[in-house]
């Protein structure tokens, strides 16, 4: 089975503010496709990341940035500045073409908090996808659980970590090998309780019976 046939693990780069965008080379060796959203494909042309799709109206972009962009990328998909989709859903749709495993998002956080929180509910609306979503920057990695079991792994880097609601409830949460263990606890949008909690072990485990669950790994 050659590359392009296999699993991919994709990285979509938006154009979030840069002093919160991470260090994209420290994930080069986990991704098998880049693209670059907007003005994000300039982060990726920053970082010397080859791209291998560039997306969007580029209404962001001046001229000779455009220009830039558009010689550096292996492929350019332009869409009009009027349309029904974001930049960041279009390159996500277009990721969605491979066979994915894994779909790092990165510069969609800070900024316009219309984008942030609309690439946070992104997490739940691809939720029943076939491949795990995960949005990254400087500080946080977050990704969204439907009901089950899961295990969790401890990060040196984002030691804290937080389970927030998305929905109203979410029933039967338990974690074991917290600081701050649960059994079978109910908790509600909005509450505090599991706030930043952080691992013992170097492996934890997260269940729950219904609801969906945000979890972010953060750094101080």
């Amino acid at each position: 089975m050659n590359k392009q046939e296999s699993k991919k693990r994709i990285g979509v780069v938006a154009g979030g503010p840069e002093s919160l965008l991470a260090n994209l080379v420290d994930y080069q060796e986990k991704i098998d496709f880049w693209i670059g959203c907007d003005r994000g494909n300039l982060y990726l042309i920053e970082q010397r990341i080859p791209i291998d799709l560039a997306v969007g109206d580029f209404d962001s972009v001046d001229p000779s940035e455009f220009n830039e962009i558009k010689s550096y990328a292996k492929e350019t998909i332009i869409y009009p500045a009027e349309k029904d989709l974001t930049d960041l859903e279009l390159a996500i749709n277009e990721a969605k073409k491979h066979d994915l495993v894994e779909l790092y998002l990165f510069g969609v956080t800070g900024g316009r908090k219309d984008h942030e929180l609309a690439a946070v509910f992104l997490l739940e609306k691809l939720l029943d996808q076939p491949f795990r979503v995960l949005i990254i920057d400087r500080l946080n990695q977050l990704t969204a659980l439907k009901p089950g079991k899961y295990q969790v792994e401890r990060h040196d880097e984002f030691e804290n970590i937080s389970l927030i609601p998305l929905t109203k409830q979410v029933t039967g949460l338990t974690l074991t090998n917290f600081y701050y263990p649960l059994k079978e606890v109910t908790i509600t949008r909005g509450d505090s309780l599991t706030i930043s909690n952080y691992l013992i072990e170097q492996t934890g485990h997260v269940s729950f019976d219904s609801g969906i669950l945000i979890v972010i790994k953060s750094s101080d």
